[in-house]
């Protein structure tokens, strides 16, 4: 592993237009496939962390194969992230009891919890999380094509996203 600056438009020239801050660690691969589906659910990308690799769907293209890739690139961020920064970034989601999303993955996840899930911190509140924090990161970095949540709630996230994240080189 490397803790040097690694360039994603190398590997992913469609990124050249983004405002990604700069990432650090090994380079991620890239790759395309069609009717992308996991475990049987068709889904735009999927990032194996530990493989250090993210396949896209084929039919993807530009601002929408810019957020996916941004999204995706976050799960890897979200697992070095550390946890105060992500317990911050949960205690804004708890306190927010915003409509909408900053992307569909985080939308149909909040969609499907419970206060139960909120107080207990269930598995499903985690992933929610998680994909709160990246499509939040797409709809910042890349585009907010999918954004249903109020500017407001938007700007409180992209202010946390500065104030936590901003100035510095992000693990991947």
């Amino acid at each position: 592993m490397t803790n040097s600056i690694w360039e994603p438009r190398s590997s992913a020239p469609w990124l050249s237009s983004s405002r990604l801050p700069p990432l650090t660690g090994a380079p991620i691969a890239f790759s395309f496939a069609e009717n992308l589906a996991v475990r049987g659910v068709k889904m735009d990308a999927a990032a194996f962390l530990r493989e250090r690799r993210v396949v896209l769907e084929r039919r993807l293209r530009g601002r929408d194969l810019r957020r996916v890739t941004v999204h995706e690139l976050f799960h890897f961020v979200w697992w070095r992230l550390g946890n105060p920064a992500r317990a911050s970034w949960e205690a804004l989601l708890a306190a927010e009891r915003s409509r909408g999303e900053a992307g569909w993955s985080a939308e149909w996840r909040k969609s499907a919890l419970t206060e139960a899930d909120r107080r207990n911190r269930t598995r499903r509140w985690r992933e929610y999380v998680c994909e709160a924090f990246c499509d939040a990161a797409a709809a910042i970095y890349a585009s907010p094509a999918q954004n249903t949540l109020a500017p407001r709630f938007l700007a409180k996230r992209e202010k946390w996203f500065a104030a936590t994240l901003g100035g510095r080189a992000l693990s991947i």
